[in-house]
């Protein structure tokens, strides 16, 4: 099975931690957060801008233990 390429780490305070291919991109307290993250790193799909990720794509996010709509709690 092949790996998503954005991870979305467990929540904590502070956020979440993302990684893209591997590489430490930040600490995110939304998704907004996330988006520019990749906006910065230069990683896109045909014709979808950050701004208009499909937060639920498993070809893209993997979601550690919760998905967009939560981001702290420990």
């Amino acid at each position: 099975m092949k790996r998503a390429p954005v991870i979305v780490h467990p929540p904590c305070t502070g956020g979440r931690r993302v990684t893209l291919y591997g590489q430490d991109l930040g600490r995110a307290r939304r998704p907004g957060d996330v988006a520019a993250f990749l906006r910065r790193a230069g990683f896109s799909l045909p014709g979808l801008s950050p701004s208009k990720f499909s937060w639920d794509d498993t070809g893209v996010f993997e979601w550690r233990d919760g998905g967009p709509d939560i981001w702290s709690t420990c």
